[in-house]
């Protein structure tokens, strides 16, 4: 295993030297593709691929390589810190495991690891969820640190209300012609929708993203019958697409 890791660093460092490409790389040029491997392992995990994982784990890993790498050429810190340090955070907020603590379920496990957490310099409880995140998931994760506190509604249909209040003061924004308050008011829409997700125990960005392949699904499906019929989908009646559209609701896995 470890022979396998120092292999990656090895070839790493020399394409550093001997790749232009590569030897041009920033921190801040990769942050793109880190983040795109990672969303291409998500979507590896969500169609049951195994072997698709394998090479996208890999593809996040290198990345993490390439990150340490010229961090340890600009002496910022080196590979080796990198494993130091979240080891011994691994150990530190695991004192069940790796102390005497005692936490009986995972809901005392978790509320000992946000603890900790604000024991290591956070002040917030909000702390900790990067800005970058997905804002759906980032708005589940704020609302889910929140409660752990307390600061939550006790009944589902509290949480609803709140939605439908929500709606109903995005009506008014848009009918009022205001763009920057109906703005406002779309985001309140979706900040009470995610709320009312985590009592339905429904993932927003999961389900979301199942809709979004839905359409895609579908849509492609509107442009494959076009074709079969010898049309233009851009002079094609939006009553003649959405005939389709309801004919492809109607096929297995659409």
């Amino acid at each position: 295993m470890n022979s396998h890791f120092e292999e990656l660093q090895s070839i790493v460092r020399r394409l550093r030297v001997e790749c232009p490409w590569d030897r041009e790389q920033t921190h801040t040029s990769l942050r793109q593709g880190f983040i795109e491997e990672t969303y291409e392992s998500i979507e590896a995990i969500d169609a049951g691929d195994w072997n698709e994982l394998c090479t996208e784990l890999g593809d996040v890993m290198l990345h993490i390589v390439l990150q340490a790498a010229i961090a340890e050429e600009q002496h910022e810190f080196t590979m080796a810190d990198v494993l130091t340090r979240i080891s011994e955070k691994l150990r530190r907020r695991h004192p069940h495991v790796f102390g005497d603590a005692e936490t009986p379920d995972t809901a005392s496990q978790v509320r000992t690891w946000e603890k900790i957490k604000r024991s290591e310099g956070r002040t917030s409880i909000v702390d900790g969820v990067p800005k970058e995140m997905p804002a759906l998931l980032r708005a589940r994760r704020l609302q889910e640190k929140a409660s752990k506190v307390g600061f939550d509604w006790n009944d589902r249909s509290l949480v609803w209300k709140k939605v439908a209040e929500e709606t109903a003061e995005l009506h008014e924004a848009v009918e009022s012609g205001d763009q920057r308050h109906a703005e406002e008011e779309f985001g309140d829409l979706l900040f009470a929708l995610v709320n009312y997700s985590r009592f339905l125990k429904i993932d927003p960005e999961q389900s979301l993203r199942e809709t979004c392949t839905k359409f895609v699904k579908r849509f492609q499906y509107i442009e494959q019958r076009l074709r079969e019929q010898g049309k233009d989908i851009d002079v094609t009646s939006l009553e003649e697409m959405d005939e389709l559209w309801n004919e492809a609701k109607t096929k297995p896995g659409f």
